[in-house]
Parts: structure tokens; sequence; C-alpha cells
């Protein structure tokens, strides 16, 4: 564990997004303190410029309501739907991939053509289609985004499976009787979780930025504060409150780029390659 964060420390890009992740995890994880009222809420006079007011150090929206308490709440609902999918769309995607990849011949031809199915879709057009079917709500955007995140994580994970089934490890225990679950949970799917960790840490940025793209759309949970949503409100007043799209269109970029500063210093602190050099 110490030799892996040395090797991921050696990466200052992927040291700084962790830094903007810890942060932004750390207001979504305070929101309900740092802001106690609602984020809905009208605070002040509308419009406020940015930076001429410090008790709304952003600026107040056409409506009087806090920027910067819609900042902070927005970053729970982002993280949220970002993690949460990606868990689920990970496990979905993995027993599909490992199912395809261990048992091969038909099983892997139905599996895969399954997978293609969903990959021929365009994923914000799937995922707009769901959520509308659905009804906005938190839940239809979670399963919106893993029915669309999954396909490629179980690409992935077949592949992996595929070249390790191959190795000597693996036919080892399988002459010495091993069951077949058991050599698939305790023998390849722990040699193939490096490149699924670092794929997971792409799949949570797509996810954000697919559930920010609905909120703007307008299929948002209209009981929770997004980034999506704010700037999907806000596209109108651009020329007059540029700072009511802008400061939660940098809320995004920033989280966007810090997740994926982690997931390429993921990358090379799991590279084999990388680690015998580095060591």
């Amino acid at each position: 564990m110490k030799k892996f964060a040395k090797r991921y420390a050696r990466n200052y890009g992927a040291v700084f997004g962790l830094c903007i992740i810890l942060v932004v995890a750390s207001l979504a994880v305070g929101a309900p303190y740092i802001y106690e009222e609602s984020p809905w809420m009208m605070v002040d006079a509308p419009l406020i410029p940015p930076f001429t007011d410090p008790a709304y150090p952003f600026g107040t929206d056409m409506l009087g309501r806090d920027i910067t308490a819609g900042l902070v709440w927005g970053a729970r609902v982002s993280l949220i739907v970002g993690l949460l999918s990606t868990a689920i769309a990970l496990a979905f995607g993995i027993a599909i991939g490992a199912a395809a990849g261990y048992c091969g011949g038909r099983i892997d031809d139905a599996l895969m053509r399954f997978t293609e199915f969903f990959q021929t879709i365009p994923q914000l057009a799937l995922a707009v289609v769901i959520v509308a079917v659905m009804s906005p709500s938190l839940y239809s955007i979670m399963g919106a985004i893993t029915a669309v995140s999954w396909p490629p994580a179980a690409r992935l994970v077949r592949s992996e499976f595929m070249t390790l089934k191959q190795r000597e490890f693996v036919l080892a225990a399988i002459v010495i009787g091993q069951k077949p679950s058991r050599i698939v949970w305790s023998q390849i799917l722990p040699n193939a979780m490096s490149p699924i960790i670092v794929s997971a840490s792409f799949m949570v940025a797509t996810a954000i930025l697919t559930e920010s793209a609905l909120s703007f759309l307008g299929l948002g949970d209209r009981n929770m504060m997004s980034w999506g949503f704010m700037i999907g409100a806000s596209r109108t007043m651009i020329r007059e409150a540029w700072w009511m799209s802008v400061w939660p269109g940098v809320a995004i970029l920033l989280t966007v780029l810090a997740i994926n500063l982690i997931g390429e210093g993921l990358s090379d602190a799991l590279n084999p390659q990388l680690r015998k050099r580095g060591e």
C-alpha cells in the first residue's frame, strides 16, 4: 500500500485531482450544516453580482436564491449519482463480463449480443428516454445512467477474463479441482481489478456529465438542486447574469477534470510496467 501511495504521489496532477475531490466531497457531506436552509429559498434581492456581498460570494440568481448554496447542495447530487450509478453499473458489468469471458462459447455470444444491443443506441438518447418514461427522479436518473454505463465495463471484464483464464495459476486451480465460482472470485477477478478500478474512475466522471445533461434538459429531480439544473435555468439569462451559469459550469469542469486526473494517477500506479520501472 505504501508503494502504491508513493507511485500515485509522483503524479502531481493526480494529487491535485484528489485534493479537489476531497474538497467537493467535504462540501457535499457538510451541505446540511453549511447551508441549513433549502437552496431553493429566496434569500435576498435578485441578480446580486458575485463578490459584491460577503453573504453571497457567488451572487444570487433571478429569483434571489443563493448561488453558493446551490453549488454546495449540487455537489451532493453529482457525487451521489456518480458513485452509486457507477457501483451498480460495475456490479452488473462485472457479472456479465465474467460469465461471458470465463464460459465462452454460446454463453459468450449471447451475452455479447445483448451488450452490443445497448451499445448501438446513443448513450444520452437512451438515458433521456428512460428518464422520460420513468418520470424524472434521482432513482430514474441513476437507473438510466446505469443502463448506459455497464456495457463498456462488461466488455473490459470479458477481455480480462479471456486473457487470465489461460494463465498458469488458473489452469493449476482447475487441475486441483477448484469450483468455477471459486476460480472466478479468488483467482481471476482479483487479478483483473486494476483496469476495472481505473475504468470506474472514468465512469464516475461520465455519470456526472450525464446527470448534468439530463438536468440541463429539464429531466432532473425537481426536489434536488443540481449543477445541470442551475445551468439550464440560467441559459436565458447568460447575458444579463453570466455568473448564474458560469459557476456551476466551473464546478462541473473541475470535478470531472479532477476525477479524470485521479483515473490517470491510478492507471500509472497500477500499471505493472511503470511499477517495475519505479521500483
